[in-house]
């Protein structure tokens, strides 16, 4: 039954993408990459948590590590529909030499959840101030999120979702890459949770102008 679910999820996905974005030409280049992220959270006190998060990237058709991160943030609620993210993360990504590349990157989002019937539906303000060996740059990403309920006989604790997410960029000066993902979350215990989905990254910069990803994020609550 999930792996039913997942083609339901990704294939229709796909094909909506692909009839709504450019085709590439030849020269672009293509690559399939798995991401894997990790969210250990704890909470200070009802409205505030401290989150450390982790990435693994995995590129070049999934045969060689592309990039790693590693941070501390915090999750502030003010209120039971808005959570305020202030994070800050050390990266080390491969450049287009094959070397890797140190980026410190500071980033503040605010999630809003809409009050909708039936479906969640949130949007989520992103801010990144990223300072890199070689230049410093902002971006914005203002994301939107829709999710849905499974019924519990057919797995219980899970909603599948999708999520469009562009990216406006100061050093290129416009709308330079879009992200959508469709994916599923399973809640596991009281403690963990996993979401598993596939993304599609288009980016108007990168010599690397379409990836295709399969990636996790496992959310441990301590």
């Amino acid at each position: 039954m999930l792996r039913l679910l997942l083609l339901l999820i990704i294939v229709p996905g796909c094909i909506a993408v692909a009839a709504q974005s450019p085709t590439p030409s030849p020269s672009d280049e293509t690559d399939v990459q798995s991401w894997h992220d990790i969210s250990i959270s704890r909470a200070i006190n009802k409205k505030v948590d401290v989150v450390i998060p982790f990435t693994f990237r995995f590129g070049k058709n999934v045969t060689r590590l592309n990039e790693g991160r590693a941070g501390i943030g915090l999750a502030l609620k003010p209120h039971s529909r808005i959570t305020i993210s202030p994070t800050y993360q050390f990266i080390r990504a491969r450049n287009t030499a094959g070397g890797f590349a140190r980026e410190n990157r500071i980033s503040i989002g605010a999630t809003f959840k809409l009050p909708v019937q039936k479906v969640g539906l949130s949007h989520r303000s992103l801010f990144e101030y990223r300072i890199r060996q070689t230049s410093r740059s902002w971006r914005y990403r203002p994301s939107i999120t829709i999710d849905k309920e499974l019924p519990e006989r057919w797995i219980k604790g899970a909603k599948v979702y999708v999520t469009e997410d562009p990216f406006y960029d100061s050093a290129a000066g416009r709308l330079s890459r879009n992200r959508l993902s469709f994916g599923i979350n399973k809640v596991i215990s009281d403690n963990l949770s996993l979401d598993l989905y596939y993304l599609r990254q288009d980016d108007r910069n990168s010599t690397t102008s379409l990836i295709h990803v399969i990636g996790t994020h496992w959310r441990i609550r301590l």
